[in-house]
This record gives structure tokens, C-alpha cells and sequence, in this order.
């Protein structure tokens, strides 16, 4: 049990304070020494991928999309590989679609190559036949958080604002960029962290705090392993819904525990998407099943994953981004850090 707790608590916004751990224990009843140990188990037994920020790409000025590539099978393997290449790609699977490896990828605001440019490389890849780009025009829902026991559990959820990129200045590109591996486990994490940085600790909260206001970072959280979680069926259901009743189906769907993503999106014959996540196809099969007919929405399917190619977070002002372009479109150049274009 207290397992479960600890992991379920994790998942949720941990507090920008000196000692976010004795926060956590003292919300789920144990004693910070215990709850690191606990966490401590959870990494090292794959459950826990990391403890750290999540930014958000678009309000820092990057752009980004869901990509799907119908690919020659006898060339998944080769293909995905190389769009795993890419900084900006945080997401890739084969699924059980035509179209059969799905990625999400983001580009810098000052890079040479467009989101499409990028797109159109990695699509040169031989095996390739068909691509299609799909980015979003209304976030519903966005964040996971495995901590239910029905797939038809309800929680109330407001839709993120829709809001473009915001300047940022130099201290806070630094922060991000030195923010996003995992979270030290220790009592007091973001003083180790500002000491990397040569700052003091009180600074570093308070940037840290800023980028939250200016919603850049969306939470500070745990992400985890679905499937060590428990969690081993992974179903993007596409839908077909009439356009005056997407803000009603998106709040409905978005208000389950077991869907992670809801997204309204444009580039493809389906224009909503919600990631449910279940124990068992199964069960997410039944889920989709009972929940669309309840909407009276029969155009519908579920794209399971069979492989998971790569799942990690995308570290934003990073150089690897200029490399990846450098090295696949030869010799370029960007506008560097301190630009003013994202703001």
C-alpha cells in the first residue's frame, strides 16, 4: 500500500519548495526516509523513468506535431532508428495501423530547418511511402497519471490555456537546460542542483517558480514505465467527430483517469485523439467500445502499440539540436541563445 501511494503521489505536482520529499511524505503519512527508499525501489525497478520538469514545447517557442510514417515492414526497425536520431522526437512507436510508426517531434524556434523540412529528411528514409503530419489545434487534456483502478474512473479537468510561446530570458534558458535530467533523491534536491549551476538555491526556486506562472513548465513530476506499472495495453483512439460536437467529446473523454492525451488535430481523416491507457487490449477495447457508444460515435479505431521505440522527454536549448542538423543537412547556422524571436 504504501507502494501504491507513494507512486500515486509522485505523479502529481511536486511542490518548488527546499524539501519536496518531506512535502511528499508528510502528504502520503511516511517519513521522508522512507519515501526515498521507496522511490529509490521504483527507479531501480524500471518503474519509475525519471523525477523531473516537464516543459512545454510550444510555449518555448518550439513547434511541434504527431508524425505517422507508413513504412515497408522489412524497414521499421532501420526507419525508426533514425527518427529516434532526432533531439526532437520524444515519443516513437509502431502501432497497428497501416500507417505503423507514430513519433511526436518539436524543432527549435532558431533552427534552419522547418518542422516540415525535418519531417520531409527523416521521410526520405528508404522503406517510407506515406506521411502524414498532425498538429493540434485544441489540447484537452495532457498529462499521465497511472493511478486508477477502473478504466471508467471520472476526475474533473480543465483544458491547459491555448497559449503561444513566451520570451524567455537567458537565466531561465539556463535553468531549463540544466533542469531536465532526474531529480537527485535527496532531502533537499534543488540545492545540489543549484550548486551544478554555481547559484544558490533560493534563485533557482524562484526561476524555477516563474517558469510555472508563465506556464513553460507544466508540472514537476514523476513519469513512468506503463507496462512495469502495469499498464501493458497503450491505445491511441482516433475518432471522426462532427465539429460542433468536438468541445463536448473532448471534455467527456478527457474526463476519465485512464486517458492521459486528448487532443483536437488537423492532417488526417480522424480529428480527435486520446491516449487510454489499460491492463489488458482487452479492456481497453471494451472501454472505447461502451464510451463511444455512449457518444453515439461509430468512426472510430484504436491504434495499439506493438513496440515501443523510444519514450523520453525532449531537452529544449539543447545543442543537439544544431548537430542533428548540421550532420543531416550539412553546414548551418542559427540565431543563437539570447535571440529575441520566441518571445
Amino acid at each position: 500500500m504504501q507502494i501504491r501511494e507513494v507512486l500515486g503521489s509522485v505523479q502529481e505536482d511536486l511542490p518548488l519548495v527546499s524539501e519536496p520529499f518531506r512535502y511528499l511524505a508528510e502528504k502520503v503519512g511516511l517519513g521522508e526516509g522512507r519515501v526515498l527508499t521507496v522511490l529509490q525501489q521504483l527507479k531501480e525497478e524500471g518503474v519509475i523513468r525519471q523525477i523531473s520538469p516537464i516543459y512545454d514545447t510550444r510555449r518555448s517557442g518550439y513547434d511541434s506535431a504527431l508524425v505517422a510514417f507508413r513504412v515497408d515492414p522489412d524497414r521499421l526497425d532501420l526507419v525508426a532508428e533514425r527518427v529516434s536520431s532526432h533531439p526532437g522526437v520524444s515519443h516513437n512507436y509502431e502501432r497497428e495501423h497501416t500507417f505503423n510508426l507514430w513519433f511526436t517531434i518539436a524543432v527549435p524556434p532558431d533552427g534552419t530547418l522547418t518542422l516540415e523540412d525535418t519531417v520531409e529528411i527523416l521521410a526520405s528514409t528508404p522503406g517510407v511511402r506515406e506521411f502524414r503530419i498532425m498538429r493540434s489545434l485544441r489540447t484537452f487534456k495532457i498529462g499521465v497519471r497511472l493511478n486508477f483502478r477502473s478504466l471508467f474512473e471520472r476526475e474533473e479537468v480543465t483544458p491547459p490555456p491555448e497559449e503561444g510561446p513566451v520570451h524567455l530570458s537567458p537565466l531561465e534558458k539556463e535553468v531549463i537546460r540544466n533542469t531536465q535530467e532526474d531529480l537527485p533523491l535527496v532531502p533537499r534536491p534543488f540545492a545540489l542542483l543549484a550548486s551544478r549551476m554555481d547559484m544558490d538555491e533560493e534563485t533557482l526556486l524562484w526561476v524555477l517558480a516563474g517558469l510555472k506562472r508563465k506556464g513553460v513548465m507544466r508540472r514537476f513530476s514523476a513519469i513512468l514505465r506503463h507496462r512495469k506499472a502495469g499498464f501493458k495495453a497503450n491505445g491511441m483512439v482516433v475518432w471522426r467527430v462532427p465539429e460542433e460536437r468536438v468541445e463536448e467529446v473532448g471534455r467527456f473523454l478527457s474526463s476519465f483517469r485512464c486517458v492521459s492525451h486528448c487532443y483536437e488535430r488537423y492532417g488526417w481523416d480522424y480529428n480527435l485523439f486520446s491516449m487510454v491507457h489499460g491492463r489488458s487490449k482487452e479492456e481497453v477495447e471494451g472501454f472505447v467500445e461502451k464510451v463511444g457508444d455512449h457518444l453515439g460515435l461509430k468512426d472510430r479505431v484504436i491504434l495499439f502499440s506493438r513496440r515501443e521505440f523510444l519514450k523520453r522527454r525532449v531537452k529544449i536549448f539543447s545543442e543537439d539540436f544544431y548537430e542533428w542538423e548540421r550532420r543531416e543537412f550539412g553546414s548551418v547556422t542559427h540565431k543563437g541563445e539570447d535571440s529575441e524571436g520566441s518571445g
